[in-house]
């Protein structure tokens, strides 16, 4: 199955050099580009893409703004958003990630690990860099939002025992094949549970369980070290 992407940036040489680098690849193909968010959630429901590729900084509606009215929209629930940004800053992170963002790399990734990070988000999992997954867990989750909870901490009633284990140690930022070692499953048992919860969660991806997971107090963050 091709990839099908649509980049947003308001730098065209970027957006041409992404474009080249991605339609190289067989399994992929740019569906579009977009130079603000506005046009960036236009050409979205046009093509629903399978992901966009999201710059956050651009002039009018800025690419925060259009994932959030992305992933609002019912009819895009199977569009995911990539956020591509020089500005990996924790206050950038957590509204990414609130705004219901599937993945977030810096601009100074390799050629490699940007198509590796395409097809992870594509494939429906979540993709933080080493950078913004310290920023998650030591700021954002350990300090929310009082109005940016995803559930309630009742709702984990909904989940198995073993659903909230996995949860948790996803929540940890272990691989699905890391939790299968630990709890003794196999990795597709692990992936069965993971989106089990997703479904019961209504969590769009594993980005988002994981900030439930936090949020609902499922998962304690440690401290920051000094």
């Amino acid at each position: 199955m091709t990839i099908r992407v649509l980049l947003a940036d308001d730098q065209a040489l970027l957006r041409a050099t992404f474009r080249i680098l991605i339609d190289s690849c067989e399994d992929m193909t740019v569906v579009g580009e977009a130079s603000d968010g506005a046009e960036a959630l236009e050409l979205t429901r046009a093509h629903h893409p399978d992901i966009v590729l999201m710059d956050i900084r651009m002039p009018g509606t800025d690419g925060l703004a259009a994932t959030s009215a992305i992933c609002a929209d019912p009819e895009l629930a199977a569009t995911r958003v990539l956020i591509l940004t020089t500005f990996e800053t924790e206050d950038y992170v957590a509204q990414a990630l609130r705004a219901g963002a599937s993945g977030f790399l810096g601009k100074d990734v390799t050629a490699d690990t940007l198509l590796a990070g395409l097809r992870t988000v594509a494939s429906g999992e979540a993709l933080l860099s080493p950078a913004a997954t310290r920023t998650l867990i030591t700021n954002f989750l350990m300090s929310p939002a009082p109005d940016a909870h995803l559930a309630p901490p009742e709702r984990l009633s909904e989940l198995t025992g073993r659903e909230r284990e996995v949860m948790g140690l996803a929540a940890e930022g272990r691989s699905n094949t890391e939790i299968a070692e630990i709890l003794t499953l196999s990795p597709l048992t692990v992936r069965t549970h993971i989106h089990r919860a997703m479904m019961k969660l209504g969590a769009r991806d594993r980005a988002q369980l994981v900030v439930i997971a936090y949020q609902t107090g499922l998962v304690q963050a440690a401290p920051p070290a000094p």
